[in-house]
């Protein structure tokens, strides 16, 4: 495995100090862009385990700053928009798998939907299941159906928030500042749903860049 895979950012033979004081805008715009097309492209064509293991992995070991400066500043609805989202919610997901699986385990208990069926947890969906599905959301960017990964991220997103909500209301009037955060939380992991549901409609339609 050749040096280039260890950080994201070399992918694309950029450097951070690019993203430094000064910042253009435009310049950050394509950078997040050119590195997010070439870190799918080349990881998808050479199909090397691992390298999609150090990549998915790559947050654990280097925390998710330096994926944030490269990707969080992009449009939402876009290709690096999306790998953010996707980052944060692993690492949303490992920081508190205790908390997540709790959150889960409520949503997947009031779900009218099939959003606990395209998540693809196992059940019952406990911190190691819940962090197993974290990861292979990931590994999927890389190696399976791009809209299919965004899908199951949409869909945990969903369940998760609607287990925050669903607790906030249970915490109302006893814990109303824990009530307060559950629902903003919900609010996030929401929002979160709908720009990964648009990207995955966006990359199907071969206009996810």
């Amino acid at each position: 495995m050749t040096e280039r895979y260890s950080k994201p950012v070399k992918f694309a033979g950029y450097q951070f100090e690019e993203l430094q004081g000064g910042e253009d805008p435009a310049a950050i715009s394509r950078l997040a862009h050119e590195t997010a097309a070439g870190v799918v492209a080349r990881v998808r064509a050479e199909r090397d385990p691992e390298v999609v293991e150090r990549l998915i992995t790559y947050t654990d070991e280097h925390g998710i700053d330096a994926i944030a400066e490269l990707w969080s500043r992009a449009t939402p609805r876009s290709l690096p928009g999306a790998l953010w989202r996707i980052y944060l919610l692993r690492a949303m997901i490992r920081g508190d798998p205790v908390a997540i699986s709790l959150f889960y385990q409520r949503g997947f208990g009031i779900a009218r939907t099939i959003d606990p069926v395209v998540a693809g947890a196992a059940e019952p969906a406990g911190p190691d299941e819940v962090l197993a599905v974290s990861d292979q959301i990931l590994r999927g960017v890389f190696t399976g159906d791009l809209a299919v990964a965004l899908d199951r991220a949409a869909a945990f997103s969903r369940v998760v928030a609607a287990g925050c909500t669903s607790i906030a209301d249970d915490a109302d009037v006893t814990e109303p500042e824990r009530a307060t955060e559950l629902t903003r939380r919900a609010a996030r992991l929401t929002a979160i749903a709908a720009d990964l549901s648009a990207s995955s409609k966006l990359w199907r339609d071969g206009a996810l860049d």
